[in-house]
């Protein structure tokens, strides 16, 4: 909550419209379902998972969320989605850029795919950008200022053993998301990402062919924050500060969650 200048409490995210890629599930899921919490006028559940897509955003309440198809490698249909937002709701103040895949081989350079590489990097990559681009233009032409975050990875920060593609994609995200903060602070847009390690998502857990508890143990074991176990709603919680006003002279921050796992 924040508190108005007559002393009255009002939601973090209070009248505001958000868009989530990737909000089916996932990161996205509790992000959504955290906003709905914290006042937003509306969610924007946008993925590619319609049955899912639309299942959450009636169990969190039709006039706090709906549901829009998008695959961000689309850049036009990227475009759709936040003109429509913006004529339906009548402003953008949200963009969570979530949508990513993983790599699907632990490959080195030595025996890299350029075909899956191309199509990893077409969504965690190119179809970030896209997502930047388009609600950044909408934001900039109402003179809202906006806040975009981004979901990049410790693997922004670090080197990897295997897993090149996944780790160049979230390189970029993040080369992205301090070009774009020094470029839109001007016009009173944020730009932000959250790198979460390693977490048991459906995305995460299909990849790694396990179920959650088993992955989370995993993770655990390479934690050195001990006693917890990271889940999607501290991520959706280090999101939330960066899309609210708590976080109003933040920009071109990579707000790391990840239990130290950078610091050693």
């Amino acid at each position: 909550m924040t508190t108005t200048a007559d002393g009255y409490s009002k939601p973090k995210l209070h009248g505001k419209v958000a868009i989530i890629t990737g909000g089916a599930s996932g990161i996205g899921e509790a992000t959504a379902r955290l906003f709905a919490d914290n006042g937003t006028a509306m969610v924007v559940i946008a993925d590619i998972q319609d049955e899912l897509g639309r299942q959450v955003a009636q169990s969190i309440g039709a006039g706090r969320c709906t549901y829009a198809r998008c695959d961000v490698t689309d850049e036009e249909q990227v475009k759709l989605t936040v003109d429509w937002t913006v004529q339906k709701y009548h402003r953008l103040d949200i963009m969570f850029c979530n949508a990513g895949i993983c790599s699907s081989q632990p490959q080195t350079v030595l025996d890299l795919d350029l075909s899956t590489f191309d199509r990893l990097l077409e969504v965690n990559a190119r179809g970030v950008a896209a997502c930047v681009k388009h609600a950044a233009r909408a934001m900039v032409e109402r003179s809202v200022r906006g806040s975009v975050v981004c979901t990049a990875s410790v693997a922004a920060s670090v080197g990897c053993r295997t897993r090149t593609d996944y780790c160049m994609s979230k390189h970029a995200v993040l080369g992205l998301v301090r070009s774009a903060s020094l470029q839109l602070g001007k016009h009173g847009v944020r730009v932000n990402c959250v790198s979460p390690s390693g977490l048991a998502t459906p995305l995460t857990c299909g990849a790694n062919g396990v179920e959650a508890e088993e992955l989370e143990k995993r993770y655990e074991r390479s934690s050195y924050l001990k006693g917890v176990v990271l889940k999607t709603r501290h991520v959706a919680d280090a999101v939330l500060f960066l899309a609210s006003d708590e976080s109003e002279f933040v920009t071109g921050h990579n707000l790391e969650v990840h239990g130290g796992f950078t610091s050693a």
